[in-house]
């Protein structure tokens, strides 16, 4: 299955330092000092949400596990549903925020992922109100339209299951075919014994991985050796040339980056522990 591609920004997000706004009441126009009223951005880039609903002409839709929107300081929007990539400009003042018309890859997703991204595209076009509840966020329309989200929380390398959804190449993101069988969908956990194991997308797979820092040195890994379709052995090579000597590894609340010194890299979100079954040692 061919992919469409579509370059997206693969670097580390800085948090957005923030003005504080005036501790006075009636700063501003009535300051006497001639000065306007300062009033500082809802605190929503560079931080990772995760989608909780879409509510979309009257018609509430759950998202996705592992649904994710984030805006980076330089004004780009990027959110995925566990299929296509959706990035959008999206500008930032006070409590409302401008996106430029979303686009999208062109990836066939399931009925409910699907569903989703509609509902995100629609409502991801023009001007919304941010309102932020603790580690709440609603974003609304002017029609009324919503998208609910939650403030993610950074997960722990080691002893996570990470679900391998994108591939990368330098600044070029493939997503992974969504119609991989259910084994077969790449998947890597760390042990906090310096080990990783998984599944490359055809064989599975174990070996060395010596965190220090933000990098990780792979070592060469042992595993199965059984031949797949072409797609899955595409995907396999794409994983392994990733966890091929040092890397670099960034986590934005459920999601990681591993980037190794080539550019080859991987985008992975964590996944429940549950769902990965006995540990595939080969």
């Amino acid at each position: 299955m061919h992919t469409q591609r579509m370059a997206v920004s693969v670097s580390v997000l800085a948090l957005l330092t923030l003005a504080a706004c005036g501790t006075e009441s009636g700063s501003g126009s009535g300051s006497g000092d001639g000065s306007d009223t300062v009033q500082s951005d809802v605190p929503v880039t560079g931080v990772a949400w995760s989608v909780d609903s879409l509510t979309v002409g009257g018609k509430k839709t759950e998202a996705p596990a592992g649904s994710r929107l984030e805006i980076d300081p330089k004004g780009r929007a990027k959110a995925g549903f566990g299929c296509n990539h959706i990035s959008a400009d999206a500008r930032v003042e006070g409590d409302r925020i401008t996106f430029g018309k979303p686009v999208s890859t062109q990836m066939a997703c399931d009925e409910t992922t699907e569903k989703a991204e509609k509902a995100a595209l629609a409502a991801m076009d023009g001007e919304v109100t941010a309102k932020l509840s603790g580690e709440k966020l609603t974003l609304t329309t002017e029609g009324g339209d919503t998208i609910a989200l939650s403030e993610e929380k950074p997960a722990g390398l080691a002893g996570t299951r990470w679900a391998v959804n994108t591939l990368l190449s330098g600044e070029t993101a493939t997503s992974v075919p969504a119609d991989l069988p259910k084994e077969r969908v790449p998947h890597l956990t760390f042990g906090k014994d310096g080990t990783v194991h998984g599944n490359s997308g055809c064989n599975s797979f174990h070996g060395k991985a010596a965190v220090k820092g933000s990098t990780i040195d792979f070592g060469p890994p042992a595993g199965t050796r059984k031949m797949c379709p072409e797609a899955e052995m595409e995907v396999e090579r794409a994983v392994l040339a990733a966890l091929d000597g040092p890397a670099t590894y960034t986590i934005k609340g459920s999601t990681l980056t591993v980037t190794s010194k080539d550019g080859k890299g991987i985008g992975a979100t964590a996944t429940p522990a549950e769902s990965e079954g006995t540990q595939e040692h080969g």
